[in-house]
């Protein structure tokens, strides 16, 4: 069932005086994280959809693509893998990512709760098969209401 409630919202405004970063310009050895905290109740979901914006630099990018891998220690959750294709050279693009949570065990569940920012997920993003970005996260399902 689609609620279309929005769970959580990251923004990253560029600096001020800097032009914001396309693709082309990323450091993919700078690593960059976010810490994501949620209400048990996440963990009950079995679909989420995520929207990701982004611009592209002063060059086209093609067979653009992002994998995503998310832990619970060191147990492998779920692999995602999507393909954006080609994206026109100084674009804003939109897109949305349909994530199918796997059906996880009261036991676990209850651990990934008692225990705070032990699930992680690494983001990998490539650009004709190289790799150009690297996300790390963590995340918390003991928040509040």
């Amino acid at each position: 069932m689609e609620t279309g409630t929005v769970l959580f919202e990251i923004t990253k405004p560029p600096a001020p005086g800097q032009p914001q970063r396309g693709l082309k310009q990323c450091d993919a050895n700078a690593g960059r994280f976010v810490r994501y905290q949620f209400t048990p109740a996440f963990l009950q979901l079995r679909q989420v959809g995520a929207t990701v914006e982004f611009t592209v630099g002063d060059a086209p990018i093609n067979n653009f693509r992002m994998i995503e891998r998310h832990y619970f220690r060191d147990q492998l959750l779920k692999s995602f893998d999507f393909e954006f294709g080609f994206c026109m050279p100084s674009s804003k693009n939109t897109c949305e990512h349909i994530y199918e949570f796997p059906t996880l065990s009261e036991e676990i569940m209850r651990e990934m709760i008692q225990h705070p920012y032990e699930t992680q997920s690494d983001s990998f993003y490539f650009v004709d098969n190289k790799l150009v970005m690297h996300n790390k996260a963590d995340y918390s399902y003991s928040g509040g209401p």
